[in-house]
């Protein structure tokens, strides 16, 4: 019996206002923890949870960490080895803040390093996609690509994860905050229209783009033009209490942008320091207290690293 391994992934935010399901970014913190280790009973099994409220299974065909692994090591021809995991849930559900992914890129990322690394971490993606897609029934890299492979990702293809990281202002920071109500990825998906109007998609796409320009020429002002979202916001924005409060306090106190991560109800800015990023995050707390709601507050820089072992 091995003493085992244990690997780190980050938190993400998602779609980065203009970039529904093709952007996103890898926090420092949080993340969750996986201890993986070699056991005489052959198979993959999910001994133990911690900081899941029992909300997560053990089965590990219902677990994203678990489904990713078991994957991978069908791939490795390796499903028989016995292997035991302890899931470390070092973040909050339904937060927005790709917790389902973490997962699955910790479960993947500790099995390759089990056996000493035999792929690379972007061979492991697919694994890692296909956990995330347990949670929230979708197929898509903006969230788990960023938590496995680091930095700011942008996924020009979801079905053929043609993936792609992005150059990044030095300087760049991020405040997000995490208001504790729950808003579910299925639900918030259910909640958008099927279709969207010319005008908004030219607007998007638009600001797609000059986001991507501003981020690799390291234009700020060009990038505070493009860091809005004309589709997706304004269709979920009715989920999160005091949200445009929140939005307009970041803005007032310096943001680069300000928006809904992920799904919700998280609210990330980026800005381009540490010290603005502290004085957004004071402001945009002060909304949700004055709305009587708790909230939980991350600064961070962009995550360079995503999954390491630990």
């Amino acid at each position: 019996m091995s003493l085992g391994i244990k690997v780190f992934a980050p938190a993400s935010v998602a779609n980065v206002a203009c970039g529904y399901d093709i952007l996103g970014f890898a926090l420092t913190h949080p993340g969750d923890e996986i201890i993986a280790k070699f056991v005489d009973t052959p198979g993959l099994r999910i001994a133990k949870i911690t900081g899941a409220q029992k909300k997560l299974p053990l089965a590990v065909e219902k677990n994203t960490a678990g489904f990713a692994a078991l994957k991978l090591l069908e791939y490795l021809g390796e499903s028989d080895r016995g292997i035991e995991f302890e899931i470390r849930k070092k973040m909050p559900f339904g937060s927005g803040l790709g917790s389902s992914a973490a997962s699955a890129a910790a479960g993947v990322m500790a099995i390759n390093a089990l056996y000493k690394m035999p792929l690379t971490k972007a061979e492991l993606l697919p694994f890692a996609v296909l956990g995330e897609q347990i949670a929230d029934g979708a197929y898509h890299a903006d969230n788990v690509g960023p938590s496995l492979l680091g930095g700011m990702q942008l996924i020009r293809d979801n079905a053929s994860l043609d993936i792609h990281r992005l150059h990044l202002p030095k300087g760049l920071f991020a405040t997000v905050i995490h208001p504790h109500i729950q808003i579910l990825t299925r639900d918030s998906r259910a909640i958008l229209r099927d279709t969207v109007s010319l005008t908004q998609a030219v607007q998007q796409t638009g600001n797609i783009a000059g986001l991507i320009i501003g981020l690799y020429n390291s234009d700020l002002g060009l990038i505070q033009r493009s860091l809005k979202d004309v589709m997706i916001e304004p269709q979920r924005a009715k989920l999160i209490p005091g949200f445009y409060d929140v939005k307009a306090a970041a803005l007032e106190n310096g943001a680069l942008g300000c928006s809904i991560s992920g799904a919700g109800p998280s609210i990330f800015a980026l800005s381009a320091n540490s010290n603005l990023a502290e004085n957004i995050g004071v402001a945009m707390q002060g909304i949700f207290t004055d709305l009587k709601i708790e909230s939980q507050l991350f600064i961070s820089k962009i995550n360079q690293e995503g999954a390491v072992v630990m």
